[in-house]
């Protein structure tokens, strides 16, 4: 291995693309473009009780949110187009997708001053009661509304309805406001969870539901440290210290579908989110993000922009990336005592980020793209019994099968990327115990949809 020639680079290569956070801001075009930056997918059967039989897909978007980030909050941009794409026969194309479109109705709210009636510059002028009938405006300056549209292949796309005891029959949905402070809305979780709204998706004969608004970041990771060419001791203690970004909230879309509204001829699905926006006329796809990680540790930073634009059918232009992986190369010059994988082309990593694993979650006549995989057919577990390990903790209810809340992907992703699914002469270091110091499970998260838990208010009261 050419340490020489890697060493004289290793600064402005871990400086641009080691960035062991899951999306956040992970490609140079995606930071001019924040409320359409995705940063986590979690696709996971449902554990919570009651609905094991459904799917919950949760793709989380506008990161690094600080609670008191006002007077102008986090909304979504209405522009854009945000899409979770599902491919149930492993070909690498969307046979169903589900796109949310957001309407921000700005209320003009204006108070007398001296006799004359003044536009206010703030989001709110009162509190929020906790069970106001979603959508009513009350002291609210800017209302958030959103549609979402169900495309099947072979079918015409067609809105979804609204189920709901404030919307029944009707196509709108409503996102509560972001979590201001305690005196703007003294009881945040009860005001969030009246917008936890059933939904009617097309081509489906049961029901599901949604809900699109503000959480705290569930993602851990040392973000700051990793930054800082791994400043940590990279098989130290794994729950050494707090996830960096625990602090931060995001913007979730979660949905939860119904299994058999979801699988076709194989128990087997994979899933991709992005998000669009117009350009010069027409629609163009400024983000993707399924499996994390890859985008950040995986791919080139020339190409960074790229795989965003991209769709899974076109991941061969990719390949190199996978097959022959700087990151190992980058973490044995940063610590010499550990030593990258000598197996090249790195073909567990083309199981584990390109086509799933044999008997876990590969589909039958796959065709190799980057997405995340999850086969339908193996149960839930609690969240008290999940190992956050996923399937190399023996738990193959999780990562790489799909992704729960609860699953430490950084710490995962680093060990398989390090060569765990290889021999001991294939990796020599493969089965050390690497680890960014930051750890998560599943009691770590609420345990009813839509899990993620409640967003860090901007202010106590």
């Amino acid at each position: 291995m050419k340490h020489t020639a890697l060493a004289a680079a290793v600064g402005c290569l871990l400086a641009s693309s080691l960035a062991l956070a899951s999306s956040h801001r992970e490609a140079p075009l995606i930071t001019k473009s924040p409320k359409v930056d995705g940063t986590d997918l979690y696709m996971f059967r449902s554990y919570e009780t009651g609905r094991e039989d459904t799917v919950t897909f949760l793709a989380n978007y506008q990161p690094l949110q600080h609670p008191y980030g006002g007077p102008n909050y986090f909304l979504l941009d209405p522009e854009a187009v945000y899409s979770i794409h599902i491919d149930n026969n492993g070909n690498a194309q969307p046979d169903i997708t589900y796109e949310f479109r957001f309407t921000n109705d700005y209320q003009d709210i204006e108070i007398p001053v001296g006799g004359t009636s003044v536009a206010v510059p703030l989001s709110n002028i009162g509190p929020f009661s906790s069970v106001a009938r979603p959508g009513a405006a009350g002291p609210r300056n800017v209302v958030e509304t959103f549609t979402l549209t169900s495309i099947r292949s072979g079918g015409a796309p067609t809105l979804a309805t609204n189920r709901s005891r404030f919307g029944p029959g009707g196509t709108t949905f409503f996102k509560p406001f972001d979590n201001i402070g305690e005196k703007s809305i003294p009881d945040y979780p009860k005001y969030a969870n009246q917008h936890i709204q059933t939904v009617a998706l097309p081509g489906c004969s049961r029901l599901g539901r949604v809900f699109v608004g503000q959480r705290n970041d569930g993602f851990a990771v040392n973000l700051g440290k990793i930054f800082d060419l791994i400043n940590l001791n990279p098989v130290g203690n794994p729950a050494a210290e707090e996830s960096t970004i625990s602090d931060q909230n995001v913007t979730t879309l979660a949905l939860e579908v119904p299994i058999s509204c979801l699988t076709a001829d194989s128990t087997i699905i994979g899933a991709w989110t992005t998000a669009s926006l117009p350009v010069n006329g027409q629609r163009r796809q400024v983000s993707r993000l399924s499996a994390p990680l890859i985008n950040e540790v995986i791919i080139g930073l020339p190409d960074k922009d790229t795989f965003n634009a991209s769709q899974p059918s076109g991941d061969a232009q990719f390949a190199t990336y996978v097959t022959n992986p700087t990151l190992p190369e980058l973490i044995q010059i940063l610590f010499p005592i550990v030593q990258a994988p000598n197996l090249f082309p790195r073909t567990d990593l083309v199981a584990a980020f390109l086509t799933g694993l044999d008997g876990l979650n590969k589909p039958a006549n796959v065709v190799a793209a980057e997405m995340m995989r999850l086969n339908t057919s193996i149960a839930p577990k609690p969240a008290a019994a999940q190992n956050n390990l996923g399937v190399l903790g023996g738990d193959t209810a999780g990562f790489p099968n799909g992704r729960r809340p609860g699953d430490d992907v950084v710490d995962i992703e680093l060990r398989v990327a390090m060569g765990v699914l290889l021999t001991a002469e294939e990796a020599p270091s493969g089965q050390l115990p690497y680890n960014d110091g930051v750890t998560v499970k599943g009691t770590d998260f609420q345990t009813r949809f839509p899990y993620l838990n409640t967003p860090l208010p901007g202010a106590r009261n």
